[in-house]
């Protein structure tokens, strides 16, 4: 979309958009995005300024790990997100770190990118910004996101799907790719609980923007 059309949506509530890279790499990026607006790197790759220009509150970011070498993907997200906090440092910022999943269509050549690595690149990015939202994605098992969130994420889906219109009540339609952590948010929830962490379902209202600090005048000391 265009500026001015996040810029709109976010006057009527829009928070927060989600919009991944998939891959930095120019030369396997177009193997991917064969035809529409997103087969443009550039455009693709511009769209967090159309965000931050549109005051959209919350911008998420991230590459696809399998596509491309995931140490060079993560150091462009890295540069990315560097860039934005800089450039719209109003906005928040959230990083994922999808994992390629078993999905339909035809083969893709997947490079490797194991749980282990799926921690070190956490570690790195809680390093490189204190401030930032790292999410851990329900593409991984239970078993591993019941251990993984004590490492630096800061947010965890669950209940997802990942067919088009697959939180309305539209016809089921084909998934983009199989989820592995299939638990509902409140069970979730209740294992959060259970390790001593509080879920936090909203951290934001569009209240927030309509308050302001009162301007304090002069002071006179009383004696």
């Amino acid at each position: 979309m265009e500026e001015a059309e996040y810029a709109a949506l976010t006057q009527e509530g829009l928070s927060a958009v989600l919009v991944y890279q998939e891959t930095y790499d120019r030369a396997v990026y177009p193997k991917h995005h064969l035809s529409g607006p997103k087969a443009d790197i550039r455009y693709r790759l511009e769209t967090p300024d159309r965000l931050g220009r549109a005051g959209v509150k919350k911008i998420g970011l991230g590459a696809l790990y399998g596509l491309s070498d995931w140490r060079t993907d993560a150091w462009f997200v890295g540069l990315h997100l560097r860039y934005l906090e800089k450039t719209y440092w109003r906005t928040r910022y959230s990083i994922s770190f999808p994992r390629l999943r078993p999905h339909e269509g035809g083969d893709v050549a997947v490079t490797p990118f194991d749980e282990r690595d799926l921690v070190q690149a956490v570690c790195a990015f809680r390093l490189f910004s204190q401030e930032v939202e790292l999410s851990l994605s329900t593409r991984e098992s239970a078993e591993f996101r019941q251990q993984a969130y004590r490492v630096g994420f800061t947010t965890m889906s669950a209940g997802s799907r990942t067919n088009p219109g697959g939180y309305a009540s539209a016809p089921e339609s084909l998934k983009q790719f199989e989820i592995d952590d299939a638990r509902t948010p409140a069970e979730v929830a209740a294992f959060m609980r259970s390790a001593g962490y509080e879920p936090v379902w909203k951290d934001w209202d569009a209240t927030y923007d309509c308050f302001q600090i009162p301007a304090i005048g002069p002071v006179a000391s009383v004696t």
